[in-house]
């Protein structure tokens, strides 16, 4: 191997490690090799196949066929003399082409309406999985960084209390602290480990979630945490009623199921026609050879062109009775969109809130990490002085990493009501994605 390509290979090997996966990044791996994504591809690609499927009812159909045989047959003849008896040993053939153009078929027409709307609700499906994907995608990443910062804070408060604890030793050592005081931050201690483990557990099923969306192993390192700046933009539009409308316009579920009821109601029509005649135009080019025991030894050429018509009279009740089942699988149809719009229109209304409650909430837990590492401060002074013990420590220290964590967890939730708005409202768009990616930065 040339020195040249061992420089590349070290050069490829020490620029990875630093190269955090980005959320833009993460979003091209999922494209690529997302399992739901990719089957939602292939659902939407056999839901396009409807459309041509039922428009060929309404086309032309030609068909050829042929039939070459050999016969050996024995025939029995009267005559004046008596019963005469010959053996038969031939060949025959039948050629046959015959093209066939529907003029009068409601079950046809009826039919390529409804694979229109069963293409337009495949097509609407894939809108919705495209932007589920990136719901998807930030809830993973985003619960892999949260639970990351839970763990750091969970071992930030681990080292504060050990701390604590062999000060209480020693304090209970020198005659000047008691008993109860190294018990207290014992137990403090227990519990913070135990929710360290919990968020250790919560980290690795977030890391194989996102590992089965982007398609490649990840440990929390290779992720982009936020930004320690977070900006929060005032919501547009502001009223819900506008969103609302614009989930009943552009929600990709609710216009799926629209075309699902379109089908339906289609299927409807297609089960009625059954009762209706069927009108269609054929012609036919047949070449034969002693088809039959009445041509032997004879050979027709013959053209046909005609009009062919079809009457149903009686089909023992089926054609009624997939009409009722039809109309009744409609209505079911109707009931699944207003129960959709039901639920969608309740998330709608939840995110809505969130992001509207989101930025205070964000700012309210600011300002709680700044007055409770003021208050920690306060309370170490006032335990030297004598006016605090050593619980009020603890629980100064306990409330400055529970509001900590709270505005970790306020942070994540906000941006991840950001996009889940815009998916429910039907507008999620890939540039979203990138504004919401500003707010991933890696470290250094």
């Amino acid at each position: 191997m040339s020195v040249r390509v061992w420089i590349g290979l070290l050069a490829v090997l020490l620029s990875n490690p630093s190269q955090a996966l980005g959320l833009l990044e993460a979003y091209d791996l999922a494209l690529r090799n997302d399992p739901t994504f990719q089957a939602a591809i292939r659902e939407r690609d056999a839901g396009e196949e409807n459309r041509v499927i039922a428009r060929a009812g309404l086309l032309p159909t030609l068909n050829w066929t042929y039939n070459n045989s050999r016969n050996e047959s024995e025939v029995t003849q009267a005559t004046a003399f008596g019963k005469v008896t010959s053996d038969r040993d031939y060949r025959s053939y039948a050629a046959s082409l015959t093209l066939q153009q529907p003029l009068l078929d409601y079950e046809a027409y009826a039919r390529y309406r409804q694979g229109a709307a069963q293409a337009l609700f495949a097509d609407q499906r894939f809108r919705g999985k495209s932007q589920e994907l990136a719901v998807r995608l930030l809830s993973a990443y985003s619960e892999a960084l949260l639970a990351q910062e839970r763990i750091e804070l969970s071992r930030a408060q681990r080292r504060a209390l050990a701390e604590r604890l062999e000060l209480n030793q020693r304090l209970l050592k020198g005659g000047e602290g008691t008993r109860t005081d190294l018990l207290e931050t014992q137990a403090r201690l227990s519990l913070t480990q135990a929710e360290e483990i919990e968020a250790q557990d919560s980290q690795d099923t977030a890391l194989r979630s996102l590992e089965a969306i982007v398609g490649q192993p990840l440990l929390v390192d290779d992720l982009a945490p936020l930004a320690t700046h977070f900006s929060i933009e005032p919501l547009q539009p502001q009223r819900f009623e506008t969103w609302r409308d614009m989930a009943l316009a552009n929600n990709a579920e609710l216009a799926s199921q629209h075309h699902a009821l379109t089908a339906a109601e289609y299927e409807v029509e297609r089960k009625r026609a059954g009762h209706l005649p069927k009108v269609s135009l054929y012609a036919t080019s047949r070449q034969t050879s002693s088809d039959s025991e009445s041509s032997y030894n004879q050979k027709y050429d013959t053209n046909t062109i005609g009009i062919q018509v079809s009457v149903p009279l009686f089909a023992g009740g089926s054609v009624s009775a997939s009409t009722r089942q039809a109309a009744s699988q409609l209505s079911q149809a109707q009931y699944e969109l207003d129960a959709q719009t039901v639920t969608t229109l309740v998330e709608l209304r939840k995110q809505f809130n969130l992001n509207t409650s989101g930025a205070a909430k964000v700012r309210a837990y600011e300002v709680a990490v700044s007055s409770a590492t003021a208050l920690v401060e306060a309370t170490r002074k006032s335990v030297q002085g004598g006016e605090r013990v050593n619980l009020d420590v603890l629980d100064a220290e306990q409330q400055l990493f529970s509001a900590r964590r709270d505005l970790a967890q306020a942070r994540h939730a906000y941006l991840l009501a950001r996009i889940q708005l815009r998916f429910y409202a039907g507008v999620l768009e890939a540039g979203d994605l990138q504004a919401l990616a500003g707010y991933f930065r890696p470290a250094g």
